[in-house]
């Protein structure tokens, strides 16, 4: 059955709605970002650029870095820009834009987050990387979506026992990263654990300005949660909502950060543009083998 105009809505030249994208426009590898200022620092590493649009804060650039060809995408701030992201990249690839029919023979596209974030542990000092095993979200975006069929229900279970969670705010969702790409992209210098992805920026995320919230001591219990032997490092606003859609989707997913704040000792890089683009060279290199 086709699916409706309704539901996947194209623009007049036929490209999908939100990334003004259409299936030549993107390589199976996939490098996101989320400030669109970004996409520029790392395309400027390619030896040429194929093409480039931008709708919004979706800013995409294709091209060739060593002979790879690789797309670079801006995804704005949030789980619901994901949302948007991931299924119109996965309707360019995986649905028949003409028949607006799934195709038979599915497409697996390799996403790789680079972002910034702060540090819960003092031991993850700024300027270090870190990989994220697991993406823990705390917002409920992935809930619209049959999820528990690629979650961890028993890490999932434990941080609501640990943190006395109140499940008003919705159940957290636990989701692995993809262990092809963990393989490929490691390195000694990563730090490994749990990302936890807020809604927000501010109360999501325990910061307080004139609004009081909910658990005031969310992050400190955030700070001790361990689940056999794997912690949580960072906390962002993406993560999860990759690894969701993209298991979900039979996509590779994986995310990167940069230290560049810790909020456990209130440091932060005195020089955060280097930590980003020696994660962006050192991802682009091993991408490129």
């Amino acid at each position: 059955m086709a699916i409706q105009q309704s539901e996947l809505i194209l623009n007049p030249d036929g490209s999908v709605y939100h990334l003004n994208l259409k299936p030549e426009h993107i390589a199976h590898d996939i490098i996101f970002v989320g400030d669109q200022d970004r996409v520029a620092k790392i395309t400027k590493h390619f030896d040429s650029i194929e093409f480039s649009t931008q709708k919004r804060e979706f800013k995409t650039q294709t091209g060739i870095y060593k002979g790879k060809r690789l797309t670079v995408m801006s995804t704005g701030i949030g789980p619901d820009n994901i949302d948007i992201v991931i299924n119109e990249l996965d309707a360019l690839v995986n649905i028949d834009l003409e028949t607006r029919k799934p195709k038979e023979k599915l497409t697996s596209l390799n996403i790789i987050r680079i972002g910034t974030s702060g540090s819960l542990h003092a031991n993850i000092p700024v300027d270090s990387f870190v990989m994220a095993q697991f993406g823990l979200g705390l917002d409920n975006m992935l809930r619209s979506y049959l999820v528990d069929a690629v979650s961890n229900l028993e890490m999932e279970d434990a941080f609501i026992e640990h943190t006395n969670w109140d499940l008003r705010k919705g159940r957290p969702v636990v989701i692995p990263c993809s262990s092809v790409l963990e393989k490929r992209i490691e390195s000694e210098k990563m730090h490994k654990g749990i990302t936890a992805t807020a809604g927000g920026f501010y109360g999501p995320q325990g910061r307080v300005l004139r609004l009081n919230i909910q658990d005031p001591i969310l992050n400190s219990k955030m700070d001790n949660f361990l689940f056999n032997g794997t912690r949580i490092t960072n906390l962002e606003m993406e993560t999860s909502a990759i690894y969701g859609l993209s298991a979900l989707l039979g996509h590779q997913a994986l995310s990167l950060n940069a230290i560049i704040a810790n909020r456990a000792n209130g440091t932060f890089s005195s020089d955060p543009y280097k930590a980003v683009d020696e994660l962006i060279e050192y991802t682009l290199e091993k991408l490129s083998k």
